[in-house]
């Protein structure tokens, strides 16, 4: 894949795409074969240097929102880019949020936000350290129709305006459409 490239991935459920995205993250490890990611294979790397390659080059984006209920939307965004000492981490946070239409939403703790705010939290969380590329599993999947449409519309805007990578796992063929390229997995395989 090229940088830029969007590239929708599609299949039933338990076809393998969730555990792609895991492999290019580093997450889990392939039994055979190389999984390379920004050039770096990731086969015999430690934890630690998987750790880096995700954070210098990786954003994550889960069905599920993975914020900490405790802290406030701008610390979720920030807190990644400052334990890995981004000397600007709360300005880029500010700004993420603000580019997600949330910078009224600064203060407010996950517990407060709507399920669609929520998730543009974390779209901006994985956004503001400006990664090469980004990794969206089923973003809009905890969603309703019309909150997943703004998403996935922001979505496509930052990773256009960055310049980003994006791989897209979704079960919704029309939003996979939207992407430049379409991968059909099944049975863990390259379908089409």
């Amino acid at each position: 894949m090229g940088a830029g490239e969007t590239v929708g991935i599609v299949g039933p459920s338990g076809s393998g795409k969730t555990s792609l995205l895991m492999l290019l993250a580093g997450l889990e490890r392939a039994s055979g074969g190389s999984v390379v990611v920004a050039g770096h294979d990731l086969a015999g790397k430690d934890e630690d240097a998987l750790a880096r390659i995700r954070r210098d080059h990786i954003g994550i984006v889960f069905q599920a929102f993975h914020l900490i209920p405790t802290m406030t939307a701008l610390e979720n965004v920030a807190i990644g880019m400052e334990l890995a000492g981004v000397a600007d981490a709360m300005a880029r946070a500010e700004a993420g949020l603000r580019a997600v239409g949330l910078g009224h939403r600064l203060t407010h703790l996950p517990g407060q936000l709507s399920g669609g705010e929520q998730q543009r939290v974390a779209l901006a969380r994985a956004m503001a350290p400006r990664p090469a590329i980004l990794l969206a599993d089923e973003p809009t999947g905890n969603l309703d129709r019309t909150t997943g449409a703004v998403v996935i519309d922001l979505l496509f805007a930052l990773t256009r305006e960055a310049g980003a990578t994006l791989l897209l796992v979704t079960h919704d063929t029309t939003l996979a459409a939207q992407c430049g390229r379409v991968v059909q997995l099944a049975d863990g395989r390259v379908v089409a």
